[in-house]
Formats: C-alpha cells, sequence, structure tokens
C-alpha cells in the first residue's frame, strides 16, 4: 500500500512538471521570435507611456505560464480527462496564446495580431470560467493572467493605431 502511494506522488510530479512545461514551452517558442524584434523592430514603434520595460516581459511570463499550468493540472486531476472542455479550452486558448508573438514580433502584422489577442481574451476569459467551475481556485490562477492580457491588447491596439500599418518601420 505504501508503495502505491508513493507511485502515485511520482505520477502526480511528473504530470505536474509536464502541466507546467507546456506552457513555458510554448512561451520559449514565442521568445525565439520575440529576441530580434525587440532589439531592432519594436524600439523604433510609437508606444504609449504606459509601455513596460522590456526586462518584465520574461519574469512576468514565467509566473503566468507557470500559474496556468499549475492550474490546468489540477482540473486534469479534478476531472481526469485531457477532453474535457475546460482543458479543451486552455490548449485552445494556449495556442492562440502561441501565436501571437510570431504574428506580431515576426511577421510584424499589428492589425492581425490584434485580431489573434482579441480572440486570446475571450477564450482565456472562457477557460478561466470554467476552470472555476470546476477547481475555484483554478479559476483564480488565471485571473493575473486575463489582467496582463487586457493590458497587453490595450498596448496591442495603440501600437497599431499610431504606426503606420501592419509592418511599419520595417527593419
Amino acid at each position: 500500500e505504501r508503495e502505491r502511494e508513493r507511485e502515485r506522488e511520482r505520477e502526480m510530479g511528473a504530470g505536474l512538471s509536464v502541466a507546467i512545461a507546456i506552457p513555458l514551452a510554448g512561451g520559449i517558442f514565442g521568445s525565439v521570435f520575440t529576441q530580434k524584434s525587440v532589439r531592432t523592430w519594436y524600439p523604433k514603434l510609437k508606444k504609449p507611456s504606459w509601455t513596460p520595460p522590456n526586462w518584465l516581459f520574461g519574469p512576468m511570463w514565467t509566473a503566468l505560464y507557470t500559474a496556468m499550468g499549475y492550474a490546468s493540472w489540477r482540473v486534469f486531476n479534478k476531472l481526469g480527462s485531457p477532453h474535457a472542455t475546460p482543458l479543451t479550452l486552455y490548449a485552445i486558448q494556449l495556442a492562440i496564446n502561441f501565436s501571437w508573438s510570431p504574428i506580431f514580433f515576426g511577421a510584424k502584422k499589428l492589425g492581425v495580431a490584434l485580431g489573434v489577442i482579441s480572440t486570446m481574451d475571450v477564450a482565456a476569459g472562457a477557460t478561466a470560467l470554467e476552470f472555476y467551475k470546476v477547481d475555484p481556485l483554478s479559476g483564480m490562477l488565471l485571473f493575473p493572467y486575463l489582467v496582463w492580457i487586457s493590458y497587453a491588447t490595450a498596448l496591442n491596439a495603440y501600437i497599431y493605431k499610431h504606426n503606420e500599418g501592419d509592418d511599419s518601420k520595417k527593419e
């Protein structure tokens, strides 16, 4: 009996690690598109006075992705199926999230990126609501993410409106 309990604890720890690693890996993927543009193209854009410093994005996304992964793990453990609606919504919003950096920083398509991030806002909100229904803490763990992406949406909208078209100020 004790050995079975240890095995279950190992499995739970491995599952948590995977749940956290998935969003972090997506963030790393996005940073591939971000790194060069942050040094060359992004500084040339007209941005609002409330633009956060570049150094803040890495730690912020690391914390948010970790919280998202932990929340998804909690929901998975309550539901027991990755095909349940809350986890399907989570996967959809995560895929949308992962697509934003390549579109904004890679392709420099500011208008398309604004559409993507606006869609992400809705999908993330739906995910948080569905997570909350299953496990209130998991839903609340997504609240900082919702605030951050709402802020990022406003920033994307400002940049789109105040710069010359989608691929403005090419490198």
